[in-house]
């Protein structure tokens, strides 16, 4: 069972990379699409901002459904509803059936991120989670860097309507997997008394922590805030960056293959130190607490470089700005998807609270295309205004992170505030 974990992280981090192919395909293609319905950088913003509205809005009540029916039933219902929408997309042929496949395929992307965080806190101890979430976070990074050299090769090769049913096709593929393989932990054969820490419930006479009741609580303001700071700055990347290289800095299909996937690239490793440095400095004595916060908000600060990029000629130059930005964000973010699962009051607010930052988090995506269309518009191409305004979202995501998100622990269900230790405290 010990190995079994280690699958079932694989196969979220398959799913999340499926899921950001999917919906960075629309990003590679903008240019060819533009051209083909005779549209301009406004209405493209428009369109892409279509998948965050119902990403955003469906988080809430999509983590409420997977903390009631469990994450082996919802991952796969969700990865079969945006594939479908994924592949619909191909037919449609004005501004408004493609906003319409967009906002559809957003209801089912809103079940990934918070069906992964449910099955991390399932099959993983707190010494393990930020690892464990960096490895299916990595599958965002992983995905948007195979979305440019793919998506471009299909476009090059077949147009652009055969990315989109292509793309389509891979959350089938997964979906076969993912019912072959996964088992749930309460069906298998534990090996030892470590291997899964027992659930936290409410002690006899202590109140049960309702839904609404999470807002009263500072720390999950802050997550939220921060997130969305954080997804403000990434989604410039998974929906504006191909057209920034190609239209500004004048890359080819090819060179936006190659030399564009360098950011995203960079990020991987970056997600993954980020989580490895957080466990381990949390397994050496640090508090949990100073561990996260430590990450994300060295993160954050590190990432405002994103601003420089838009003040050098030298292409490499740029590329690496944005690296060491894009790096930042991942080595911040695997810290802050341990927090449902570090906060949550009892197991069955895990996927609740991964919805809930991760819907504040989403409106940043509505925020980030639709300012930067319009700024783009407005400025006869240029992306400088969006850049800095996205070095100034990194700052007041590190100030969230460290001043408004208070100490890492279960959040209190009692009318006094008063919570149990830490230890039992441990949400599986």
């Amino acid at each position: 069972m010990r190995k079994m974990r280690w699958v079932v992280i694989f196969l979220c981090f398959l799913a999340i990379a499926v899921n950001y192919v999917d919906r960075a395909n629309l990003a590679v293609a903008a240019p060819q699409i533009e051209k083909a319905l005779g549209i301009g950088p406004a209405e493209m913003g428009l369109i892409l901002s279509g998948f965050f509205w119902t990403y955003a809005f469906m988080q809430m009540p999509f983590g409420w459904f997977i903390d009631r029916v469990g994450a082996r039933i919802a991952l796969p219902l969700a990865v079969g509803w945006w594939s479908l929408f994924t592949a619909a997309t191909a037919v449609t042929t004005s501004v408004g059936a493609m906003f319409g496949c967009r906002l559809m395929l957003g209801i089912g992307e809103a079940g990934a991120y918070p069906s992964c965080a449910k099955l991390v806190a399932q099959w993983f101890k707190p010494a393990q989670r930020a690892i464990a979430t960096s490895i299916f976070d990595s599958g965002s990074r992983v995905g948007s860097a195979l979305s440019i050299p793919v998506v471009a090769l299909i476009i090059s090769s077949a147009g652009w309507k055969a990315s989109f049913i292509v793309t389509g096709l891979l959350g089938a593929v997964w979906i076969v997997g993912w019912l072959a393989i996964y088992r749930s932990p309460a069906h298998g054969d534990m090996t030892g008394p470590d291997d899964i820490v027992p659930p936290r419930q409410a002690p006899a006479g202590e109140p049960h922590a309702s839904w609404v009741s999470l807002f009263r609580h500072r720390t999950l303001w802050g997550m939220m805030l921060g997130f969305f700071c954080l997804n403000f700055v990434i989604y410039f990347f998974i929906t504006w960056f191909p057209s920034y290289l190609v239209q500004t800095r004048g890359f080819s299909l090819k060179s936006l293959g190659t030399l564009g996937m360098i950011p995203a690239l960079i990020s991987i490793p970056g997600g993954w130190l980020g989580g490895f440095v957080s466990d381990a400095l949390y397994r050496r004595g640090w508090s949990l607490t100073a561990s996260r916060k430590t990450c994300m908000v060295g993160g954050m600060l590190m990432s405002s470089v994103i601003t420089l990029s838009a003040f050098t000629s030298d292409v490499y130059l740029m590329l690496a700005c944005f690296g060491i930005a894009y790096g930042s964000l991942a080595f911040a973010a695997a810290s802050i998807w341990s927090l449902p699962a570090d906060v949550a009051p009892t197991p069955h607010h895990v996927a609740s609270i991964s919805g809930i930052q991760n819907f504040a988090s989403n409106l940043a995506g509505i925020v980030i295309t639709t300012f930067t269309g319009v700024m783009v518009a407005l400025t006869k191409g240029s992306f400088t205004i969006p850049l800095i305004v996205a070095g100034g979202f990194c700052f007041l995501g590190a100030f969230s992170y460290l001043v408004i998100v208070g100490k890492i622990e279960p959040l209190p269900t009692r009318p006094d505030g008063r919570n149990e230790p830490e230890t039992m405290h441990s949400p599986v």
